[in-house]
């Protein structure tokens, strides 16, 4: 096995599937690359047991073959080598590895690829396509929402959910939930839902960049998705995900409007003084101005600030986590925030007051108990 290539590009694939690779593997080999050349195309996957990558890139060889490298060897090496191509060969019988560049020769030893058996078979796979940014982006939104708790699996992901034409992906922590809807999926059309763990999609955002469209295939036990050079095979959670129908409110009266910009800067500042075990922050709303309060009565810190607002309600005093709020704010991409709300107590929807034809982004906030 023998092939040329640029230092450069082979360190960018690499590092598109790099991310899963952790000194924590179940396995070994999971701590190296596989290696597989067939005429001019290279394939490399990772994998950390649950989920498996691969990328795809073109080099000059003719000699086919296989054989796992040892990842943080490789990644530290090209990460210190300046663009230039690079030769490498791989000995049959032994799997000893030459890498020679303009200047240097190094060698390791490699191991049998038959080792790394990681590469999964899709059986009665359905499909459908989506925008590579389109997905990128509900990933992004949805993951500020995901839960932490192992004790809840279904929580530690986010749930997918097919119907005609429609993608709906929706993440819980039982604290707040959102909700984004993309409604020109093609072949979307199955009515059926799966969980994707949360370590597969946070690769996955970081290695759409490349591609256009993307398809994704699944059945009741695995996903694959295919963006570009990328592949990424992942196993689904096995576990009941929320009925998170029934707790979005059906209407909340009363409205509320503020700049972003504005808003997510008072709520920084007026939260560096709030008690660090609850970062509550309580929203004082009387006509169209806002009252952003907290107090730490443990060292007698308190914060008090005012903007202004468009308020359309009654007069409310309402709390909420200053930390899990500033998440949520980020992945608002209008310059104003709207805010349903109906009673201190009841849950509070935000929304985005700029959103395009194809897409609806729903974020649910649950209030703590007032000052």
């Amino acid at each position: 096995m023998r092939f040329i290539t640029s230092s450069g590009t082979l360190l960018k694939n690499l590092q598109l599937i790099s991310g899963i690779i952790s000194p924590s593997n179940i396995s070994p080999i999971l701590n190296s690359f596989l290696f597989s050349i067939e005429g001019d195309q290279l394939d490399v996957y990772s994998s950390s047991g649950d989920i498996t990558m691969k990328v795809t890139m073109d080099v000059e060889s003719n000699v086919d073959g296989r054989v796992c490298i040892l990842a943080k060897v490789l990644l530290e090496y090209l990460k210190n080598l300046p663009e230039q191509p690079i030769t490498i060969e791989v000995e049959k019988d032994n799997f000893q590895i030459s890498i020679t560049s303009e200047r240097g020769n190094y060698k390791i030893i490699g191991e049998d690829p038959e080792l790394f058996n990681q590469i999964p078979n899709l059986d009665d796979a359905k499909l459908f396509t989506i925008s590579a940014d389109d997905l990128a982006d509900g990933i992004e939104k949805t993951l500020v929402a995901v839960s932490n708790d192992d004790m809840r699996p279904a929580m530690s992901g986010v749930f997918f959910e097919l119907s005609d034409n429609n993608l709906t992906l929706v993440s819980t922590d039982a604290h707040r939930l959102v909700r984004y809807i993309k409604t020109d999926v093609q072949g979307g059309t199955q009515n059926d839902h799966f969980i994707v763990p949360r370590k597969a999609l946070n690769q996955l955002r970081t290695s759409l960049v490349s591609s256009s469209e993307v398809s994704i295939s699944f059945n009741n036990k695995q996903i694959l998705v295919v963006g570009g050079q990328v592949e990424m095979y992942c196993t689904l959670i096995d576990a009941r995900f929320p009925d998170y129908k029934v707790v979005i409110p059906a209407e909340n009266p009363y409205s509320l409007k503020l700049n972003k910009n504005e808003f997510q800067s008072a709520l920084k500042r007026v939260s560096v003084f709030s008690n660090k075990t609850t970062n509550l922050v309580a929203f004082d709303i009387k006509g169209n101005t806002i009252h952003l309060n907290t107090i730490d009565i443990d060292y007698s810190y308190e914060g008090n600030e005012k903007m202004s607002c468009e308020y359309q309600g009654e007069d409310m005093k309402i709390s909420f986590n200053s930390k899990l709020l500033l998440e949520l704010i980020q992945v608002i991409d209008s310059e104003e925030i709207l805010f349903e709300l109906s009673s201190p107590t009841h849950a509070c929807l935000m929304k985005s007051t700029e959103q395009s034809p194809n897409e609806d982004l729903l974020i649910l906030i649950m209030p703590l108990k007032s000052l």
